[in-house]
């Protein structure tokens, strides 16, 4: 997997830029709000539909301009392919797959791969339980089709299921008729999802060990165990797990109704981490955490090719500067063979050689 050529327009403080990279490591040089994070940001945008920076899309759009837009071209083993997405403020986005209208952004979405690397990753051990559930959607959805179509469906229901929680005193007659229809279908898809996040979770525990391994030469013992809101002991049967979800939905509606939402559900699930046998967002030092963080952005990128067949594209954003010598040599290590674009404040001189653009208030010129 390879990008190309990045086309933009009027996005963020980029009123028009065009690059074009490197198969290997790419660098954007400037100093802060110059407009690196921007790039990196519109790259990710095309390959997940979403911002890594904001839920506000019109946050997006360059103050005062009609229309943003971003073309992306890339390449994997087979063929050349574009992407481009357009955005007016007030108004739907449209989005186009090889200059073909696309009806929704599931269609492109595991077009074109990415593993996004920034500096809110390295707390991805400590911080909540929703960092890492986000964690396993980005990368789940860019895997497998039916998990995104799934994760929206779920989101969907479970929307309905809490209107309808909160609005019991007022319609319990509602409630009581329809209940039981929105339990069936939020545990149907949370069976879907929690199967293959429990998989992946099994799939990522090897690598984040290897890895781990290698940045403190053996020293201590990682480990990822996926936590479900079902308790379940096989996530495979899918069947089993669906039925434990429509008990939990069923049992508790008095619970629910009192906090007011759905309290069982893929919604609540995480992933424990464990060094040593013990919790590492509690008892793992802070350097222990970002190596562990580190490893779960690699081990990201090594079952994305996996299943894929395609080395994605890792956008480091500004990671370099909140790394010890260490790290940073270790992570510079692991870039061969990959198309990497990199931000930073830095000319990184020796440590990471590449094709390198100076970034100054949204434009991009070749170094």
């Amino acid at each position: 997997m390879e990008c190309k050529r990045v086309q933009i327009k009027n996005f963020r403080n980029i009123e028009t830029a065009e690059l074009v990279f490197d198969s290997g490591i790419n660098l954007l040089v400037g100093e802060n709000a110059e407009g690196k994070t921007n790039l990196l940001e519109a790259i990710g945008f095309s390959a997940i539909g979403k911002s890594f920076r904001t839920s506000h899309e019109e946050d997006l759009i360059r103050f005062g301009a009609e229309t943003s837009e971003i073309s992306l071209d890339f390449c994997d083993s087979l063929r050349e392919q574009n992407i481009t997405v357009r955005m007016m403020p007030g108004r739907r986005r449209r989005i186009e797959h090889n200059h073909v209208k696309v009806t929704k952004i599931s269609d492109v979405v595991g077009l074109f791969r990415t593993v996004l690397f920034c500096p809110e990753h390295l707390s991805l051990v400590k911080e909540g339980p929703g960092e890492r559930r986000n964690f396993l959607d980005v990368a789940l959805s860019q895997l497998y089709p039916v998990y995104l179509k799934s994760l929206q469906r779920y989101n969907q229901v479970l929307k309905n299921r809490n209107q309808l929680i909160r609005d019991y005193e007022k319609d319990p007659k509602t409630f009581d008729a329809t209940i039981e229809l929105w339990s069936s279908q939020l545990a149907h898809e949370a069976a879907v999802i929690a199967s293959y996040r429990e998989k992946y979770v099994r799939d990522a525990n090897d690598r984040v060990k290897e890895y781990f391994l290698e940045m403190t030469g053996g020293k201590e013992t990682p480990e990822l165990l996926y936590e479900g809101s079902s308790k379940s002991e096989s996530y495979e049967n899918r069947e089993a797990v669906e039925k434990q979800y429509i008990s939990l939905l069923s049992e508790h509606h008095d619970r629910e109704i009192g906090a007011g939402c759905t309290l069982y559900g893929i919604h609540k699930d995480d992933i424990e981490i464990l060094l040593n046998g013990k919790s590492a967002r509690l008892f793992a030092s802070q350097g222990q955490q970002r190596s562990l963080s580190l490893a779960m952005k690699l081990a990201e990128g090594d079952l994305s090719a996996r299943v894929s067949g395609e080395i994605p594209v890792f956008l480091f954003d500004d990671v370099f500067s909140e790394l010890d010598q260490n790290r940073r040599v270790y992570l510079s290590s692991k870039l061969s063979g990959k198309q990497v674009i990199i931000t930073t404040c830095e000319s990184l001189g020796n440590k990471v050689k590449g094709k390198c653009f100076k970034v100054k208030n949204g434009t991009y010129t070749e170094a």
